[in-house]
């Protein structure tokens, strides 16, 4: 498992889809550096004029939150109302405490900022300081983030004439590019590193919607947000992460990826985003000792948004969307949220209907995702359950019961849900070796759907056993065979 560490906060995975594409021209820029033709070795003092040209337009940003709901001591309220003085340092609610520090870049010279979503995230005061070290900062108004794709747009009242960067191209960079990146790294303003282009298109979803580009120019905390530019003095990329457990591996935004979607955060704060009324979880197959994803499983839907009109069910598993083939339900938030609301598209699901799996079309009209609205996960998660139950046959060391009142406070599962489930698993068992866990709630056996302990007892055999379960947000399929 890899291990993505933002620069400064980890961002979350909502998806969001691609606003309209914006010219070059709608960011002016005063960024002039060498200019270079190709095979020419690099001038001696390249990355000094690229300092000179890309730093002015450069800040570093800083972020404070308001604590909430503060409980105090009451008998220190007395004795400070008494005294005077407080006892300890006072907390004021109504005082932001610092809370980070990021970077960002200028792309307008009316004051238009960009930098990373997870830099402000949480904040309630957000300043700008262009000179390190300098005491003047500026108050910045959040125009608009978009978590998914870890992008947002500040907005200064500049007193001063300010110097936009140039935005480039990233889809014409080539591996073995010379970039630099510009940030304030732990706290060290104005810092700039250097590196390369070690590859374009790495798709990380658990950190970014975009493929993104990866350098192995130095990106620290506190780097996030600020510019990778080229040689020429243009911005290519947004410095956004690292990988956590090596050197010299650093990951950057696309900027042909931001200027995209940087007209509708300007406009409307946010990106108009696809929404079809499911909670999905991962459907993975551990049979014959491989594991493979089967698409994205529907764990809940609602029965009044597009899925449940279109006539979607729990535990379907969508392997199709618009034409477009689902391996996982990041691959179906994506497909959906990018999808213009109002659009009609066809589904493909695969349903279990009896001790068959049937593959069934249908019909969805995307809708415009609320601001709002949550769809609540109608799935299990693992909890105290209780050690009763009956033993499974054939020695594979674990026991099943009917839900009751108990066992569904304990799951979390609604009235609707009638399902045996795993209350007991035995230290060294078959059923321990392939990863049962009590509050596994049974949907198949051996291809057969159960709505029983009785009935899923029944269909346990000798040899090898096929059991679907679902776990929390996970759809698994096993196979368990008697010692």
């Amino acid at each position: 498992m890899k291990s993505w560490t933002r620069s400064l906060i980890a961002a979350s995975l909502i998806a969001l889809p691609l606003g309209p594409a914006v010219a070059q021209t709608s960011w002016s820029s005063t960024v002039k550096a060498p200019s270079l033709k190709a095979g020419e070795p690099l001038p001696g003092n390249i990355f000094v004029e690229l300092a000179k040209a890309i730093n002015p337009g450069v800040v570093n940003i800083s972020t404070s939150a308001i604590p909430k709901d503060i409980q105090r001591d009451p008998m220190l309220e007395m004795l400070e109302r008494f005294y005077g003085v407080p006892s300890q340092p006072r907390r004021n609610s109504n005082r932001p405490q610092k809370m980070g520090l990021g970077t960002g870049f200028v792309i307008r010279d009316d004051g238009l900022i960009v930098t990373n979503a997870h830099v402000i995230r949480g904040a309630d005061v957000i300043e700008v300081q262009f000179e390190d070290g300098s005491e003047k900062t500026y108050p910045a108004q959040l125009l608009g983030s978009d978590d998914r794709s870890d992008i947002a747009l500040l907005k200064i009242k500049p007193d001063r004439k300010l110097v936009p960067l140039a935005l480039g191209s990233s889809e014409k960079l080539e591996i073995g590019e010379w970039v630099a990146a510009f940030g304030n790294p732990f706290g060290h303003g104005h810092t700039m590193t250097k590196g390369i282009i070690s590859s374009k298109g790495r798709s990380l979803e658990e950190i970014n919607k975009f493929p993104l580009l990866q350098t192995d120019a130095p990106i620290n905390p506190g780097n996030s947000g600020g510019p990778l530019v080229n040689m020429k003095g243009e911005v290519i990329g947004v410095n956004s992460a690292i990988n956590a457990m090596a050197q010299g591996i650093s990951f950057a935004i696309p900027i042909d990826e931001v200027k995209k979607i940087l007209p509708q955060l300007e406009s409307k704060g946010r990106l108009t985003r696809g929404f079809m009324g499911v909670a999905l979880m991962n459907v993975e197959s551990y049979v014959d000792g491989e594991e493979k994803s089967l698409g994205a499983g529907v764990a809940s839907v609602d029965p009044n948004g597009p899925a449940g009109k279109a006539g979607v069910r729990r535990y379907d598993i969508i392997t199709e969307f618009n034409g477009r083939k689902i391996k996982s339900p990041t691959e179906l938030i994506d497909a959906v949220s990018d999808t213009e609301p109002g659009k009609k598209v066809p589904l493909k699901v695969l349903r279990q209907q009896g001790s068959k799996s049937t593959t069934v079309n249908l019909s969805m009209t995307v809708i415009e995702r609320p601001d709002d609205n949550q769809v609540a996960r109608g799935i299990p998660r693992p909890g105290a359950s209780s050690p009763a139950g009956k033993d499974v046959p054939h020695n594979l060391g674990f026991a099943i019961d009917d839900l009751n009142a108990q066992l569904r406070d304990d799951l979390q599962l609604p009235p609707d849900v009638k399902k045996p489930v795993v209350v007991a698993v035995k230290n060294g068992s078959a059923a321990a070796f392939v990863g049962l866990r009590p509050g596994d709630l049974i949907l198949e056996v051996n291809k057969a759907e159960v709505d029983s302990a009785a009935d899923a007892l029944k269909r346990i055999k000798k040899g090898e056993n096929i059991l679907k379960l679902a776990r929390g947000n996970r759809l698994m399929i096993v196979s368990i065979s008697t010692p």
